[in-house]
Order: structure tokens, then sequence, then C-alpha cells
């Protein structure tokens, strides 16, 4: 078997998992939220965060004892069993391979806004930056450091411009919808599931043991102080409703500021950063693409390694191939909605990897991997019903294609 080769170190981590984050959410992410939650939007956030927070310590652990490519897949196969790191990594792979779809078409809506040629050209972006990543991973971290810094840099101008420009509302708060509460803090749990893309590329990182958990806590960290920030400007200046019903809030609010040069360098921000999140998500679903075929959950083509570049260059532009068209026929709050249910399913393996991985351990480190899965059954439970319900078709259709590959492998006469 063809290893990766070990080119990251906690710099690029980081930023890979901070590109992956900031453009999740930052763009695609506030308005079902808003429309959920209303005034208590912020609740909402810090909910997905301490969720997000729990399974990224989860994930750090894992990540150190198993640094290799797979992430959760991995993990679920060595601590719980086959069928567990099955679920896992076609949950991370289904809801991903959405997650690019909305990436893509979130680029291209701000590219050319209500233009014909937006969904041909995200299908263009994708296919792009899936050729992109085969040529190794060190050029995948070194285009996500220059797409990420100049967002960083937009947002939190924003923020301040937002902040400062005017006197800001106080939303007043009506009493509290706890289902849409807790149902917007899952489609949040959207934008934070970035930093899973370090623990996949666990095979690449320099010092896993070390990195990993550095990296993933940093990132987190870092996004979270972030969306705090962005989401309470954006309520104070638009409003709940406002919120609710715009189609590219982070825009509105410093369109109305008054401030005509901040609009427009809201909108490259957002193309950035979508780009930049698109980038890191086919080089995570690659290599838990790459794991899955390597044990035969899927088809052993796709864990081909690249002789030079050493990267798993079949996934990944087969994994192109799919999102380019997806984003020719999926709708973008759909694809959150849908991604965010087997992410969420993949987190409840990792916290139950993470209790069985060391069961003696003190009682508080044990109640963290335990809120991190009650917290993510209880955000699948009250995502919108009909992302509940593809995801469980998904899941079925993929418990019957394994069962079926598995049984044929079985009665399959051994080879002269």
């Amino acid at each position: 078997m063809t290893t990766l080769a070990r080119r990251l170190g906690l710099g690029d981590a980081v930023i890979i998992g901070l590109g992956s984050m900031i453009g999740a959410g930052v763009f695609a992410v506030w308005a079902p939220a808003a429309a959920a939650a209303g005034s208590w939007l912020l609740v909402s956030v810090g909910l997905a965060a301490l969720v997000a927070f729990c399974n990224a310590w989860s994930s750090a652990r894992l990540a150190a004892r198993y640094p290799s490519s797979g992430g959760t897949y991995l993990y679920g196969r060595e601590v719980l069993g086959e069928w567990w790191g099955f679920l896992a990594g076609w949950g991370f792979v289904i809801g991903k391979t959405a997650s690019c779809a909305a990436m893509a078409l979130t680029f291209a809506s701000y590219v050319l806004p209500g233009s014909a040629w937006a969904r041909p050209l995200a299908a263009l972006v994708v296919l792009a930056l899936a050729l992109l990543n085969t040529r190794g991973v060190t050029k995948t971290a070194a285009l996500a450091r220059a797409l990420v810094i100049p967002v960083l840099v937009i947002l939190i101008g924003a923020i301040g411009l937002m902040g400062l420009a005017a006197p800001l509302a106080s939303p007043a708060l009506v009493a509290a919808d706890a289902y849409g509460v807790l149902q917007a803090a899952g489609l949040l749990f959207f934008a934070f599931a970035g930093y899973a893309r370090i623990a996949t590329m666990g095979e690449e990182v320099r010092d896993p043991s070390r990195t990993i958990p550095r990296a993933i806590i940093g990132a987190l960290t870092l996004t979270v102080a972030l969306y705090a920030g962005l989401g309470w400007v954006l309520l104070a200046r638009l409003g709940p409703d406002g919120l609710a019903t715009s189609p590219d809030p982070v825009a509105a609010g410093v369109a109305a500021t008054g401030v005509l040069w901040a609009e427009p360098l809201v909108r490259l921000a957002a193309a950035l950063a979508s780009a930049g999140a698109l980038l890191g998500l086919v080089a995570g679903v690659g290599r838990t693409t790459l794991a899955m075929a390597r044990n035969g959950d899927l088809p052993r083509r796709l864990a081909a390694v690249h002789p030079q570049y050493q990267v798993p260059h079949v996934a990944e532009l087969t994994l192109g191939v799919v999102v380019a068209g997806l984003v020719l026929a999926v709708d973008l709050r759909g694809a959150i909605g849908f991604s965010s249910f087997g992410v969420l399913l993949y987190y409840v393996v990792a916290n139950l990897a993470a209790v069985r991985l060391d069961p003696t351990a003190r009682s508080w480190t044990l109640a963290v991997p335990v809120l991190g899965m009650l917290g993510c059954v209880t955000l699948v439970a009250t995502l919108p019903p009909m992302s509940v319900v593809a995801g469980l078709a998904v899941y079925v259709v993929g418990i019957l294609v394994r069962l079926t590959t598995h049984r044929h492998a079985l009665a399959a006469p051994p080879s002269a």
C-alpha cells in the first residue's frame, strides 16, 4: 500500500481548517439559521460551538492516536468495528459532497449573481480545484493560505465597519422557540465542521500527535470568535427578519452602513472564502474516500495514489466530476441541511470512539465526548424534516450497497 507524504506543518493545517470553516458558514448559513432562531441566533451559535468543541476534542485525541488518512472512518473501524467505521465514512462522504456543491454554488452566486452562467461556472471551478489538488498537498495548503488571509482581513474589517459606522439597534428578544434555536444550531454546525479536514489529512501532517490537536483547537477557536462577532453585528444591523430574508446578509450589512466601496470587497471575500472552503473539502473527502477504498468499502480503484505527487488523485478527480454534476441540479439551502445530517452522525461515531478509546479516563474527560455525542443526536433530530428524510434514505442505500458488495466478495471463488 502506497502511503502519503508528511508535508504539512502546524501553520498549514490551521490554514486548511480555517479555509474550510470560514467559507462554509460566513456567506451561506446565516439566513436559514436566522429564520429558525430569530433574535436568539447567538444562542444557536453558542450551542453549535459547544458541540463543535466537544467533537474537536474527541477528534484531536483520536487523530493523535491514529495519524493516518480517513478521520473518523478510520477511528470507528479501529476502536468500534468495521460497520461503525463505514457509517462514519459514508456520512462524511455524502455530507461533504453536498458541502462541496454548496460552496461551489456560493462562489458562483457572488461572482455572477443572477446569471444563467452561474451554475456552469460552479461546475468549472469544482473541476479546476480537484485538478489542482492532484498536483500535491503543499500546493493545496499554499492556495488555501492565499485565499483565507484576505478573507479574514475583509471580514474583520466588515465587523468593525458595521459595528462603528452608526448606532446599532438591540434586537428585541421574543419568547424563545427551543426547537427553532436547536434547528439553527444544527444548521450552523455546517459552518464549524471544517476542522475535520485537518484530521482526515492526518497521514500528511508532520509530528501528528502534537500538530493535529493544536491545529484543530486553534482553527476552531479563531472561527468561533469571528462568527460570534459577525452574528452580533448582523443581528443588530439587519434585525432577525432582515437577516433571515437576505440572500447575501454580510454584503447587505455593510451596504446598510452607506460605505459604497465596502460591499464589493465583501463580495470578493465571499468568492475567495467559498473557493478556499471548496479546496479544503475536496482534499478532505478525497482522503476519506481513499481510506474507505483501501478497505473495500468503496471501489478499490479510488485508493490509487499518484506516484509523483503522492495524493489520492483518482478519488479527487472522481469527486470533482460528481460534484460538478450536482451543482447543475441542487439547491443551496437544501445542501446545507443534508450536509449537517451526514456530518453530525459522523461525529456521533467520533465521540463514541473517544469514549471507548480510554475507558479509565477521569470523569471530566469522558464527559466531553458524551456531551458531544448527545449534542450531535439532538441537533440531527431538530434539522429540517426533508434533510433528515433524505439523509436516512441515502444511509439506507449505502448500507444495502455495502451488504451486497461484501456478500459478492465472500461468494466469489478464490483466484488461482
